[in-house]
């Protein structure tokens, strides 16, 4: 579909699209198109082509997709302004960290700032740490990346790095949050950027955010907290940051709320970006660590326990482990374990019991690293084999994976997201 756009006017496309612009000059973020150049906008976004001189466009619209027109341009005053004031610091490193509700907008602010930083020779990286909606690096992990030129859309970007979180919500993994996204701030400036643009979760609303958010603003210590309200959702963190430089913007008109399936989807196109390649790989346990799991962690129980469990259960245990105030229990399929047994056998070692059958690892989302404990990639955990002391991991990883992180998001075998699955998040590590 060809279209022509005049200037001073803006063409918004919800993908899933491509947009080829055949002619004429426009910006997507702040970012200049080149022309013959061909976007791809993923389902469920939706970007803004601001036309400087009359432009022609070949337009290729999937379904749901649509496309409108404005007169003038969708970035809202207030945004440009608080480019201008954060460019304006004098300080360096310039520290901004973003805040504002799911769909406000703050990916498209920060893509537009560092793209302003980036055109005053500024040394600009993003971190994100939207774990549920991440475009640099995967979903449920902090990621960085530096930039060399602007962009339109920070998804294409590859992470340089990352920290695994193994959650798309951070209600679960607060300390870890906040003590990863220090670790990458201070691993960034490292690296002699000179302009920082943190990117933070959606997660704004009630104390515990609020406390949440003011804790994760201290332990940072930006120069800037950029807030994007509709209304007055931010009013209690921004009022309560003393000493912080705060900009409070508007929420923009053109921006789409999605639904949750529509959030699912892009977070599918996240794992499914960084799972490309994957085959399955095994591991002796006695060559790789693994955190996460029940496994290696606690000491084995004596017989004169296993005797109980045996008696009690009615089973034999695959696997037993005793960790602090937990004792773990592996039991092959569909064992018909009622729930009174669990508790009698509780009652009588005087400690919580934790059963779990084999196979409910299958499908959970993990992260690699090497023995320095760098970030290699993602993988899906596909086998814990208590016999054999193996684990099977589906990833593309090849280099020398000395550590495997288990996390909490569970996929399918075609990769979508099933959601969270806490089998082991009596022994997953939070703090």
């Amino acid at each position: 579909m060809k279209r022509k756009i005049e200037k001073g006017r803006t063409l918004l496309v919800d993908g899933p699209a491509c947009v080829n612009l055949l002619a004429g000059k426009v910006e997507v973020f702040g970012a200049p198109l080149k022309t013959g150049a061909k976007t791809v906008i993923r389902e469920g976004k939706r970007l803004a082509f601001k036309v400087k001189q009359t432009a022609h466009f070949d337009l290729i619209l999937g379904e749901n997709a649509s496309v409108e027109e404005f007169e003038g341009n969708t970035i809202p005053d207030s945004w440009e302004k608080a480019c201008r004031t954060t460019l304006a610091l004098d300080e360096k490193p310039v520290i901004v960290v973003v805040m504002g509700e799911v769909d406000s907008g703050k990916t498209s602010f920060c893509t537009i700032l560092a793209n302003k930083a980036l055109k005053e020779k500024r040394r600009v990286a993003i971190i994100d740490a939207d774990l549920g909606q991440s475009d640099i690096g995967p979903p449920s992990t902090i990621g960085f990346c530096r930039l060399t030129l602007p962009i339109s859309d920070p998804f294409l970007l590859k992470a340089e790095n990352a920290y695994f979180i193994g959650t798309t919500t951070p209600s679960g993994a607060l300390n870890k949050v906040i003590d990863k996204l220090g670790k990458m701030k201070d691993e960034s400036l490292k690296k002699a950027v000179d302009f920082l643009v943190i990117n933070t979760d959606g997660w704004v609303l009630g104390e515990e955010a609020v406390q949440y958010k003011l804790r994760l603003v201290k332990h940072i210590a930006p120069n800037v907290v950029v807030g994007i309200q509709r209304q007055n959702e931010l009013t209690s963190i921004l009022a309560a940051l003393k000493g912080t430089k705060v900009l409070s913007i508007e929420f923009p008109s053109a921006i789409k709320k999605r639904d949750r399936e529509k959030r699912k989807i892009l977070r599918e196109l996240g794992y499914k970006k960084y799972l490309k390649g994957a085959k399955m790989q095994s591991f002796p346990l006695k060559w790789v660590k693994v955190e996460g799991v029940p496994f290696g962690t606690g000491i084995t129980l004596n017989e004169r326990t296993l005797e109980k469990i045996n008696a009690e259960l009615g089973v034999s245990p695959l696997y037993c482990e005793e960790i602090p105030n937990l004792i773990v229990i592996v039991t092959e399929k569909n064992q018909r374990i009622e729930e009174e047994q669990i508790f009698n056998l509780a009652e009588e070692l005087g400690k919580k019991v934790k059963l779990i059958e084999e196979g409910d690892e299958q499908g959970l989302l993990v992260g690699l690293h090497d023995e320095k404990e760098n970030f290699l990639g993602i993988g899906v955990l596909n086998k814990i084999d208590y016999r054999r002391h193996i684990i099977q991991v589906y990833t593309p990883v090849t280099a020398d994976i000395a550590s495997v992180h288990v996390g909490q998001v569970k996929l399918d075998k075609q990769g979508k997201e099933i959601g969270l699955n806490p089998v082991f998040k009596d022994y997953y590590i939070i703090a």
